[in-house]
């Protein structure tokens, strides 16, 4: 009867209400789908991104980019920040949303203090963390000196100059991941544990059983934004590395800007960022399936 309410409301309604659906498409297509198809365009020309004139060349931007011997490290990176930064800010989000799920006199400051890095901006963040990590003058190795220690130079060495950006990002973003799964935590009904706490399940058994598969689609939403971001992050390795040294913590955003900005290569620049489209569309299209298998219908 719903379905057939619902089917006669949607013949009855009048032509012009359908309508109010064109702003929003005309700004879709004209801030998605024009530049990403204009970007494709783009991808198979030498155009340096500034002359009037440019010549279609085919495929030599992808195949000089697959030749391109950075191109692994590049990806590499790209991958560790956007898996990496995914398992630590769910897993420390889910951590801080069931510690602030307790009833708990300081619950909302506690909230407010994980959630602030959030509103900061990406970049505002990595050049704090880059006071705190640079070599020279940074609190990290003033806190070495103290204890008679060497200091590191950690931004500057290509085996952990990756992972601290990895772990800035995290940190920065864990409170968005809290704040979904609070939501996920109070949406679930008490009878569950009740019925839980009768058949004599500890908290293990109840986290594991009860907890974990109804928190599913707030799983589902936290590990497809936090991969998209990951996999995409660009400010903070700007500010704490610059991408450097050399292509050693670039991503895949980074390698894009400087390609079309510091070598004015347009073309190969819009290869790379189509690369990384696809890259993006793929881990996160697999893990919102994947999931989606694992909700409680």
């Amino acid at each position: 009867m719903k379905s057939t309410g619902a089917a006669r409301l949607h013949r009855n309604a009048p032509f012009w209400l359908n309508l109010m659906y064109l702003p929003a498409l005309l700004l879709f297509l004209l801030f998605i789908v024009y530049p990403f198809l204009k970007g494709v365009q783009i991808s198979f020309t030498n155009w340096n991104g500034f002359s009037q004139t440019y010549k279609w060349i085919g495929l030599d931007n992808y195949k000089r980019m697959f030749s391109d011997p950075n191109i692994g490290i590049v990806i590499r990176n790209t991958l560790i920040y956007g898996v990496g930064s995914t398992l630590l800010q769910n897993i420390f989000g889910l951590l801080y949303a069931l510690l602030l799920n307790k009833s708990i006199k300081i619950h909302g400051l506690a909230r407010t203090i994980v959630y602030l890095p959030v509103i900061v901006s990406g970049l505002i963040m990595g050049y704090i963390f880059y006071f705190f990590f640079q070599f020279r003058g940074g609190a990290f190795n003033d806190v070495l000196k103290l204890f008679g220690m060497a200091p590191i130079n950690m931004l500057g060495d290509p085996n952990l100059n990756v992972w601290i950006i990895m772990l800035v990002n995290s940190f920065q973003f864990m409170g968005t991941a809290m704040i979904i799964y609070l939501a996920g935590l109070q949406s679930i009904s008490k009878d569950y544990f009740e019925a839980a706490d009768i058949d004599g399940a500890n908290a293990w058994v109840k986290f594991k059983n009860v907890t974990l598969p109804l928190l599913m689609p707030s799983i589902t939403i936290n590990v497809v934004l936090n991969l998209i971001g990951g996999l995409k992050l660009f400010d903070a390795i700007m500010a704490l590395t610059g991408g450097g040294p050399g292509y050693a913590s670039q991503s895949m955003s980074t390698m894009m800007y400087k390609t079309y900005f510091s070598s004015q290569d347009a073309g190969y620049a819009s290869a790379i960022g189509i690369l990384m489209f696809l890259m993006i569309s793929f881990f996160s299209i697999f893990a919102l399936q994947y999931l989606r298998r694992k909700e409680i219908n």
